[in-house]
């Protein structure tokens, strides 16, 4: 799952790859995206990443994802999870996507829809997603200050990456792969075992 294995900054080759304009997609602003919206079926999920715009497909990540929210909301501390459905959005990024994990410090307007500065984000990484989810994804959530961990968790094997925020860039501990390691959060004082996480997706974790 690794595709980064260094803190610091971005290469210049990922820069050019995350920026080149490709013919097959569509770029626009982030205003603009918002207006698409309002004319794209009500079942449908589309996500602005860089001001590209992605339709959506998910795999069968909803049981880690749920296992993953329990134990963040057993915490009883002040930071809040929030799930795909929770749009995060940042207009200097043209970013609109619904990461499936995120978490914030503090209180949010109970009719807020989106927010911009989680402490966390979590992707649970499928065949399909692993390269948005390292590549792309993932150079726009670095430059988000408020950023201090981003979370990788596979879906079909026990296999957990953690980026954490270190000076001027994020490093990368020995990746998670025993189903006893635990995942450490440090900056919002969570940990759990991985068995948690995998429990009703990992024979072994049972």
């Amino acid at each position: 799952m690794r595709g980064f294995t260094a803190c610091g900054r971005i290469s210049q080759v990922e820069k050019i790859e995350m920026t080149r304009a490709s013919k097959q997609y569509e770029y626009m602003s982030l205003d603009d995206f918002e207006e698409l919206l309002a004319d794209k079926p009500a079942d449908e999920k589309w996500e602005l990443i860089g001001g590209r715009v992605v339709r959506m497909s998910r795999g069968d990540n909803a049981i880690v994802t749920a296992a993953l929210l329990i134990g963040l909301r057993g915490k009883g501390s002040d930071c809040r999870p929030f799930f795909e459905s929770f749009w995060l959005k940042r207009n200097s990024l043209n970013l609109a996507c619904f990461p499936d994990v995120m978490v914030r410090r503090g209180p949010l307007s109970d009719h807020a829809k989106s927010l911009d500065d989680p402490i966390v984000i979590a992707e649970v990484v499928t065949k399909g997603s692993a390269q948005r989810d390292l590549g792309e994804k993932f150079g726009l959530y670095r430059r988000l200050p408020s950023l201090e961990h981003y979370v990788l968790i596979e879906c079909d094997s026990v296999s957990v990456d953690v980026y954490s925020r270190s000076g001027g860039g994020f490093f990368i501990p020995p990746q998670l792969s025993e189903i006893d390691d635990v995942l450490r959060l440090p900056a919002i004082d969570f940990e759990t075992p991985l068995c948690e996480i995998y429990r009703d997706v990992i024979p072994a974790a049972s």
